[in-house]
């Protein structure tokens, strides 16, 4: 007789209570719950708070639970429920359930609605109630600052949350928030979990049947000492529009100064299966065919809209350029409509957007930028799908590009870890090592030596800075941005005559002349090195006049002899010191006024590998080069114009004038 009496409460009812505030339901069949309302136990256990039809309803705890010792500080608690909304309609939403720490078991003054059950149009708010609250809200009700129809509220005497969000569950899988339907009718697991020292709400949820979530959906710094009472009870309230939803608890587990016992989910009881509803026995002729002819009319309407809106520009001659081609389709499911909620940054001509291919399932970094399909645009094309056959380590992928309407979309590997600006300027906290910044050196010049000559045809990249060097997940170096890049044959000249590039990257002849060559690019480079090792931009007005045009401070601190004064001093003493003098004199070099004097990628990658010293260099005749036709030698405003912090996004490209895609360059 004593076995099957602890067969029945273990399998078909509920565990009695633990002592004070320790308790756990699995199912509620002969529970002795506080119901008022339309609130009922139903005969296989369900705790039913209400009916589409009945419309609130509320279940307590039967008595007080003693929530703070002598003290005055409240317990620490924690609980756990599984409850669920099923809907008469799907697509029309009620109001939802609330658990509830309340000095009384009834609600006497309680709404029906918007208000739960449990408050009023006038004690909403009030100090007076202490009352806390955690609501699953299936209304969007503007005057409570609600969030959307959907989400789940911490609540503190009033139906205005201190903390909101959307339904989500943490996936331990993917490592990520993936949503929920509140009235969806599928079984939700809620852990409500108070933390009295720290004064920490935690609220976590999940669908039945996956473990708890590593984090939780609500955390909120809240002192309930100065909210609830010594002694307080617990339970759920309800409310629902007319004919709109079902509301049940399944199981529910409290403990205090503990962590609340799990719910056996096989243990719980079912749900009641929706009624289907009644079909229509007979529809006339006239009504079925007005119907087909309405479905055909809506299909045809939505085929053409849906070739609208992934219309391309498709010329003939891009025809052999089709590998390099990618769909406007692919490209707006791989980045889920382009979102803000996939949007890596923007900048003064374009959005980045990250993606994930389909078909491939790799990680894009897409770039949509405005343009007019004119004169230069089949060159300008060509060389993009040149562009893609690159392939070096230290670069990162152009994989193709797409165009649609007056849009340029070009698509690159994604960099996990973004720009190096970031990294040296922007994030304080988030410092490289020497020993990485040499080695991203070293590897962007590795990749302008095989632009330059080992490719079949020179590239002049014409944009080097720290922004355009993306970091892959290893945090190696990788140069990006080829929007202003030009092509020429070995033993050629270059055409371009068109002067492009940042403030304090642009070579004094570049400046003079227009022309791009590879010795402007040398100079680029030679002032992104000095970047990168002092840690500054190459152009600061917001520094003292003597310090704003980093190549002609360091050739300053070169002639007083102490050259590493002008090291990051971030890094400390904590770098190569023949690393870092290397770095810093073959970067003035680089920087020198004079276009002879400024050595090949070739020479300068032998330089940082060893495999040559560098050529006696002077500082006194140096530095006096530099002050007198070195970079302030350019337009009148060059010494007060760099491009701000905010313009210097995370993107895989990072300027494409128009004109340069209007004229070719």
């Amino acid at each position: 007789m004593f076995c099957k009496l602890l067969l029945w409460f273990l399998f078909m009812g509920i565990a009695a209570s633990e002592g004070d505030g320790n308790f756990i339901y699995r199912g509620f069949r002969g529970a002795n719950m506080s119901l008022g309302g339309e609130a009922e136990i139903t005969s296989n256990g369900l705790l039913r708070l209400n009916n589409a039809i009945r419309q609130k309803g509320h279940a307590m705890y039967p008595v007080p639970l003693h929530f703070k010792p002598s003290h005055g500080k409240t317990h620490s608690f924690s609980t756990n429920f599984v409850f669920a909304i099923l809907p008469q309609d799907p697509d029309l939403s009620g109001s939802g359930v609330v658990f509830v720490i309340s000095p009384s078991k009834e609600f006497p003054g309680g709404e029906n609605g918007k208000y739960m059950g449990i408050f009023n149009e006038t004690n909403n708010g009030k100090s007076s109630n202490h009352m806390a609250a955690i609501e699953f809200d299936t209304f969007f009700n503007p005057e409570f600052r609600d969030i959307d129809e959907n989400h789940i509220g911490i609540d503190i005497n009033g139906l205005d949350s201190i903390s909101s969000a959307p339904a989500a569950y943490f996936s331990n899988v993917s490592r990520r928030f993936e949503n929920l339907s509140l009235i969806s009718g599928d079984l939700m697991h809620v852990w409500v979990e108070y933390n009295g020292f720290q004064n920490q709400l935690n609220v976590t949820l999940s669908p039945i049947g996956l473990p708890k979530p590593d984090l939780p959906l609500l955390s909120s710094t809240v002192n309930l000492s100065s909210i609830i009472l010594d002694n307080m009870y617990i339970g759920f309230s309800s409310t629902t529009r007319r004919f709109q939803s079902s509301h049940y608890i399944l199981g529910w587990s409290f403990k205090m100064n503990g962590q609340a016992q799990a719910l056996d989910l096989w243990q719980l009881p079912n749900l009641p299966q929706p009624k289907k509803k009644s079909k229509v026995l007979t529809i006339g002729l006239p009504v079925i065919v007005s119907v087909l002819m309405l479905m055909a009319i809506l299909a045809v309407g939505l085929i053409v809209i849906r070739k609208i809106k992934f219309a391309e520009i498709q010329e003939d001659w891009e025809r052999d350029f089709g590998p390099h081609r990618f769909s406007y389709k692919d490209l707006y499911t791989a980045t889920k409509g382009f979102t803000d909620r996939d949007l890596l940054g923007v900048g003064g001509f374009g959005r980045v957007y990250r993606g994930v291919l389909s078909a491939s399932k790799i990680e894009v970094a897409v770039k949509r930028v405005s343009h007019e399909s004119r004169q230069g645009m089949r060159e300008f094309i060509s060389e993009i799908v040149s562009l893609g056959r690159l392939r070096h380590r230290n670069l990162v992928q152009l994989l193709g590009y797409c165009r649609r309407k007056r849009e340029l979309l070009l698509v690159y590997d994604f960099m996990p870890n973004g720009s190096l600006d970031k990294f040296l300027f922007d994030h304080p906290n988030s410092m490289l090592r020497w020993s990485q910044r040499f080695r991203i050196i070293k590897g962007v010049a590795s990749a302008l030596l095989y632009l330059h000559e080992e490719w079949e045809q020179v590239v002049l990249h014409r944009d080097i800075k720290a922004s355009n060097v993306l970091l892959d997940n290893e945090m190696n170096g990788r140069l990006g941005d080829f929007g202003l890049a030009r092509l020429y044959d070995h033993g050629t000249d270059p055409q371009t005559t068109h002067m492009v590039g940042t403030f304090g990257y642009l070579a004094p002849d570049l400046t003079r002349t227009g022309k791009a060559t590879t010795s402007t690019d040398v100079f680029a480079f030679g002032a992104f090195m000095l970047e990168v090792a002092c840690g500054r931009r190459s152009i600061d007005p917001q520094l003292s006049v003597d310090e704003i045009i980093l190549v002609e401070w360091i050739s300053k601190c070169w002639r007083k002899g102490t050259i590493l004064a002008a090291a990051d001093l971030k890094l400390g003493v904590d770098y190569e010191v023949e690393e870092m003098e290397l770095v810093l004199k073959l970067g003035l070099l680089c920087s020198h006024p004079l276009t002879a004097a400024r050595p090949s990628m070739r020479q300068v990658v032998k330089f940082l590998d060893r495999d040559a010293p560098l050529p006696d260099l002077s500082p006194d005749d140096l530095g006096a080069a530099i002050l007198a036709v070195g970079p302030s030698e350019g337009p009148n405003d060059l010494r007060l114009s760099y491009p701000s912090s905010s313009e210097q996004w995370f993107a895989c490209t990072s300027s494409l004038p128009e004109s340069a895609l209007s004229s070719g360059l």
